[in-house]
């Protein structure tokens, strides 16, 4: 693990943060003064790194306002404000739809993470004027001596001035998951924590300088999820915006040479030809799919910082997990006892009180385990090997054993151990530890403890000595009994969720600090495609192209930095893969941030969780699949209903170009354009948007989308407009008519592409286009709503040549639909 240079000088030259500003320095037992802390406070030599979980509010609220489409819209809803009436302003309200429904979700996002870093925040004990004071982490500051205590968290960098026993994860820090013993002038780093023992430090880096800050503040830069989806329809609007500029001038040119006694006419026909050129509904309904899927991932303990996430993890091609705390649950599993050279005692001998313990039953695996129970049983703070240990041999007290004394797992020792009355009465001291500590060199069980080694497995040597524990070397005549074997723990739903992975066809690769035999053999046991073939990190290549090569063919890597994380994730992006990147350390903060998506662990620090595009609260790698689902659901509706928006669009931009060319009145008002896209696109599309939807998520969004959407639109555009102007050739001056065969023709056509685009039909498909058909009926029929729309069908002639043209315009909807359906289908 390489880390930035640090400075362990004598800091005595200089005012700046990160310095000494006196001559002075701290008494170590007791501390600084009251007037050294005040000192360096005033020359900024404090630790005020801010904490930032995500975008601050001011962020999200521009973000999600000052958007393109509604620059669009709102200019267009500024006009008929002044133009009026209010009825033809309607579409206006999606802006406040749309924005609200991005502002709520990410603030729903940001309170939760903000209350996760709260609850999360240390507070710890420092030494000063000779008396233990607990202080925020914003109030350390350069040269505290800090106290430390087993689960006390590293807060900045420093020195280690006292230790007794102390050991420290640097898990977060390094994917090592074995605790290191820190002796007097040792380093200590930000984001790592006590597991064992007590000391203290005193305080050399605080603020930004700290290792841990300095993760944070390299990935503190907010970066937005790519989404296809959202740079598609962000493509269309840019490109109806260019179009927006000369059409609008046209029709409000060609109004207004049409309308020549009122211009408020003119201006609300001209808006009615803009505003249906802008899918509307198909940004605020890509946001309402998003929260829903929002919300129904939170259901699962799942949060999503940004509504795209969803189809971004949807996308990904490959995930790449940190095996601790992904795959493994941090603790340890006992998989097996092996007994040493002896042959295993006959099953009807057991121990007899009063009798010695005899030498065939050291190698009987019932008593082996009762021995190992006792030991677990005195550890008050048993280590992870320790609580295998008890896990498995550490219920009720059985057969009579005594414990005379304890001494703890020490990492400088390496080996526990108790002095048991054994329950023939005799006295031992049992031990237990590292077999190349404990055992001789050459030993023959040596060859046994390598072999299991290599498989990934944790092997320890049970061993019994006449030797009292206070004795200088108590496994001088250690007597070894038996290998313990034990396996770190697999998360159980970790096999499931890989295979899931598997089936969709999502390459998995592990990317761990710890060593690459463990990691491989991790990987190996849930039977991940690669895994016995770990790479060390160390051996990486460095040309980006060799680099590039291996991260691609290799699946599981050890020894991995977070600069090494972040480069892999690099080198697998510039292969044209979507990475997803998961972790919990600070370690990982770097690699998070540049992946496609980031997703954090709830537990994990707040860096990472501050970076990260999803947390899971529950700490559950196997809510990923349901992550994918979801985004699936909704990649797959998004696409359907957005051929409903675009044939809108299309054809809107054709009847504003016709308008324009052939110097007739717009045939609509906003009103009819708002009861056209209401019936026929924008509450079917919610509903279809909604549906169960498991199709694999494809690139080319826009080109799908506008193979049908083209056609469409051009072929209900001229519709609508043929049946406009056979019905102004029958009674020019009664425009209230003409638009009326208008929009029943545009109606009927719209509604055939909702048919088209709603298949494979289910009862509620089927009752949804029906009711459609019925509100419109309504419309027409019932005088208030006809009056309020302006709809009056005079005669029969026209309406029903509107229903004709329809009609073919719908079976040429039909042959098209055929044919870019078997263009889709062979790949085209």
């Amino acid at each position: 693990m390489t880390h930035p240079a640090e400075d362990t000088t004598d800091h005595g030259s200089g005012p700046a943060p990160g310095a000494h500003s006196s001559g002075l320095g701290p008494d170590r037992r007791a501390g600084l003064s009251t007037a050294q802390v005040a000192e360096r406070i005033a020359n900024g030599q404090v630790n005020d790194v801010p904490v930032r979980s995500s975008r601050s509010l001011r962020e999200i609220v521009r973000a999600n306002v000052f958007t393109r489409f509604n620059a669009i819209i709102g200019v267009m809803f500024a006009i008929i404000l002044v133009v009026g009436p209010i009825q033809d302003g309607l579409f206006g309200l999606v802006i406040v739809a749309n924005t609200a429904i991005g502002i709520i979700q990410e603030l729903r996002a940001k309170k939760t993470l903000d209350s996760l870093a709260l609850i999360g925040e240390a507070k710890p004990q420092v030494r000063r004027d000779g008396t233990a004071q607990q202080v925020s982490v914003g109030e350390i500051v350069l040269d505290d001596t800090v106290l430390l205590g087993i689960g006390d968290k590293v807060i900045v960098d420093g020195l280690v001035t006292e230790a007794d026993g102390l050991e420290i994860d640097e898990s977060l820090l390094t994917g090592e998951p074995d605790p290191v013993l820190k002796r007097p002038g040792d380093e200590v780093m930000s984001g790592s924590f006590v597991v064992a023992g007590a000391g203290a430090f005193t305080a050399t880096k605080v603020g930004r300088q700290a290792y841990a800050a300095q993760l944070a503040e390299e990935a503190s830069r907010f970066t937005l999820v790519k989404s296809e989806l959202r740079s598609g329809i962000d493509s269309i609007l840019k490109f109806i915006t260019y179009l927006l500029v000369p059409t609008a001038i046209g029709l409000i040119v060609s109004q207004l040479a049409v309308e020549k006694h009122d211009w408020r006419e003119a201006v609300r026909r001209m808006v009615a030809g803009i505003v249906p050129m802008v899918p509307e509904g198909l940004v605020l309904l890509t946001s309402v799919a998003f929260a829903i899927g929002v919300v129904r991932l939170g259901r699962k303990q799942c949060l999503v910082q940004e509504l795209p996430a969803i189809e971004g993890l949807a996308r990904v091609d490959t995930v790449c997990l940190d095996k601790t705390g992904t795959l493994t649950e941090g603790g340890m599993d006992l998989v097996e006892l092996r007994p040493l050279d002896a042959p295993q005692a006959p099953a009807e001998e057991r121990l007899r009180p009063g009798a010695p313990l005899a030498n065939h039953l050291l190698t009987d695996r019932a008593v082996l385990g009762q021995a190992l129970g006792a030991m677990g049983r005195a550890d008050a703070r048993p280590n992870p090997s320790m609580q295998a240990v008890l896990d498995a041999y550490g219920g009720e007290q059985e057969g009579g054993w005594r414990v005379l004394e304890a001494m703890p797992f020490s990492s400088a020792r390496k080996w526990s151990g108790v002095q048991l009355l054994e329950p023939q009465g005799g006295e031992a001291s049992w031990l237990l530890g590292a077999p190349d500590v404990l055992l001789p060199a050459g030993h023959p069980a040596l060859a046994e403890v390598d072999e299991l080694g290599s498989q990934g497995l944790r092997v320890l040597l049970l061993g019994r000595s006449p030797l009292p524990l206070d004795a200088p070397d108590p496994a001088a005549e250690l007597r070894p009994l038996a290998l313990v074997v034990l396996r770190q723990r697999l998360r159980s739903d970790a096999a499931e969720t890989l295979r899931y992975f598997e089936s969709q066809q999502v390459e998995v690769k592990v990317i761990s600090g710890d060593s690459a035999v463990s990691v491989g053999a991790v990987a190996a046991h849930l039977e991940l495609p690669g895994a016995d073939h770990p790479l060390d990190a160390r051996t990486l290549p460095t040309t980006p192209e060799e680099l590039a090569e291996t991260a691609d063919r290799t699946t599981v890597f050890g020894r991995v930095t977070p600069q090494q994380k972040r480069d892999l994730v690099g080198a697998l992006q510039s292969r044209a893969h979507t990475v997803a990147m998961t972790g919990d350390g600070v370690n990982d903060v770097l690699a998070l941030k540049d992946a496609d998506i980031g997703v954090a662990m709830g537990s994990g620090s707040e860096a990472t969780r501050a970076v990260a595009q999803i947390v899971l609260l529950n700490d559950s790698f196997a809510t990923l699949p349901s992550v994918v689902a979801e985004g699936r659901r909704v990649i797959g509706n998004i696409e359907r209903v957005a051929r409903l928006f675009l044939v809108k669009t299309v054809y809107s931009v054709l009847l504003a170009l016709l308008v324009v060319f052939t110097h007739v009145p717009y045939p609509f008002l906003p009103r009819h354009s708002t009861v056209l896209s209401s019936l026929t696109i924008g509450i079917p599309a919610f509903f279809l948007a909604l549906a169960p939807n498991n199709e694999r998520a494809r690139t080319g969004f826009v080109r799908r989308v506008l193979r049908l959407a083209i056609p469409g639109g051009v072929i209900a555009g001229t519709a609508t407009f043929t049946a406009y102007m056979l019905a102004r050739a029958n009674h020019a001056t009664d425009l209230k008519a003409d638009t009326s065969v208008a929009t029943l023709t545009l109606f009927l056509v719209a509604i055939w592409v909702l048919a088209i685009v709603a298949r494979p039909y289910t009862w509620w498909r089927l009752a949804l286009i029906g009711t459609m058909g019925g509100a419109f009926a309504l419309v027409l029929l019932v005088p208030w709503l006809s009056n309020f729309f302006q709809l009056s069908l005079d005669g029969t002639r026209d309406p029903w040549t509107g229903v004709g043209i329809a009609v073919v315009a719908g079976l040429l909807l039909e042959v098209v639909s055929r044919v870019m359906g078997r263009r889709m289908t062979n790949g085209g």
